[in-house]
């Protein structure tokens, strides 16, 4: 019996199996990373390549989700959703800039934002992965790796940042374990440039997470200062400490804070970054499932947020002192209109050049994907007078 042309080979059904089983096991509350970590931790025998072909079907199948019949089986959306993702891949103008406009966002994000439509091609696209070099390794960490290119097209210049294209498991090489790089999106990159700490200052990342930004601070600084690291979540500061040790990043101090008027210390600062919890929409790309999942309540709320987490953490910054808002999001409830109404509220901060060095004015920057092949981030900075 012939095969028919469209019957995956068996590499590729075995990867839609388990992307069904994948699909079926999201909850809400559970995004298709997480499910995929935890569905890869179970199936601990799968190799790279398995791996590698499940992450890309369960992320095409919720990239090109609003072209899948769901009368179908799942296996046969997955399926359906990998042809669009190849047919797209070798030849982007197959699909047409109106359709994905009309099917691969929801309605409502468009009442938010001015979907660039260069943008909009490009969250169907697999995200690029961007590395950034410690400074001592910055002459010699492309070569040892291999696959990677330089940043270009950037607001400000980005030395420490490197585009890589390999396919080696990147956690498992020596340099990684010597502390030689971080995986970090540029836009975030962008977004520690934008600080510009200089060292022996203090400075306080006051939403900090898993401290990507605390440790390019960090590096920024020369590890000269201090920088105190802050999240509600305990969990994540423990990665952060993880991390930092592998960094050899000694300068700095973590801890709790639920975001309230309450501080986790009376310290005055030379500069704050708050990169604050958001809708994630500039994430879109990397994440597509988020697409599906959040909701114009969800800008509401933590647009709220924003506001009072900017509130809470304005008055430890020093007269003088540089405090810069980063949003990895670009709905209007969310970027320009907190920035605005923070510089309406405040008379005693005036609007700063996000990227001075640069010679841009520009006191809020939105850096869009198809621009610089990145997250989507927003950026307002301000100077205590």
């Amino acid at each position: 019996m012939t095969k028919s042309a469209n019957t995956p080979d068996r590499a590729t059904a075995s990867a839609i199996s388990h992307t069904a089983r994948v699909l079926d096991s999201l909850r809400p509350g559970l995004h298709a990373d997480t499910a995929l970590r935890n569905y890869f931790a179970y199936w601990h025998r799968l190799g790279p390549r398995e791996k590698r072909a499940i992450s890309r079907a369960t992320f095409a199948y919720f990239r090109w989700f609003g072209w899948l019949d769901r009368k179908d089986s799942p296996q046969k959306q997955i399926a359906g959703a990998l042809d669009l993702q190849s047919r797209f891949d070798n030849n982007p103008a197959s699909i047409k800039t109106e359709a994905i406009a009309a099917r691969a966002i929801p309605e409502w994000s468009r009442d938010e934002v001015a979907w660039p439509a260069e943008t909009l091609r490009l969250l169907q696209h697999d995200p690029v992965l961007w590395l950034r070099a410690k400074t001592s390794g910055i002459d010699t960490l492309a070569a040892q790796l291999g696959d990677c290119e330089p940043a270009s097209n950037t607001p400000v210049p980005a030395p420490d940042a490197f585009r890589y294209t390999g396919r080696q498991d990147l956690f498992r090489t020596p340099q990684f374990h010597e502390g030689l790089f971080e995986i970090q999106d540029l836009a975030s990159q962008l977004t520690g440039h934008a600080c510009a700490p200089k060292p022996g200052q203090t400075w306080w990342d006051a939403c900090a997470g898993e401290g990507g930004k605390t440790l390019h601070l960090a590096e920024l600084m020369q590890n000269k200062g201090m920088l105190w690291a802050s999240d509600r979540s305990f969990r994540r500061l423990q990665s952060l400490k993880r991390r930092a040790a592998r960094a050899k990043v000694f300068n700095y101090r973590a801890a709790a804070w639920d975001g309230s008027a309450k501080l986790p210390t009376k310290t005055k600062f030379d500069g704050i970054l708050l990169d604050a919890p958001c809708s994630g929409l500039g994430t879109w790309q990397r994440n597509p499932h988020a697409r599906w999942t959040t909701t114009p309540d969800d800008v509401r709320e933590l647009a709220a947020v924003q506001t009072q987490l900017l509130a809470n953490v304005a008055g430890s910054l020093k007269p003088g002192g540089r405090l810069i808002y980063a949003v990895c999001t670009l709905t209007r409830s969310e970027t320009t209109a907190i920035a605005d109404a923070f510089t309406t509220a405040h008379a005693d901060f005036e609007p700063a050049p996000v990227f001075a060095a640069s010679g841009n004015p520009s006191a809020q920057t939105t850096l869009w994907p198809h621009e610089h092949d990145c997250n989507g981030m927003f950026i307002a900075a301000w100077r205590r007078k």
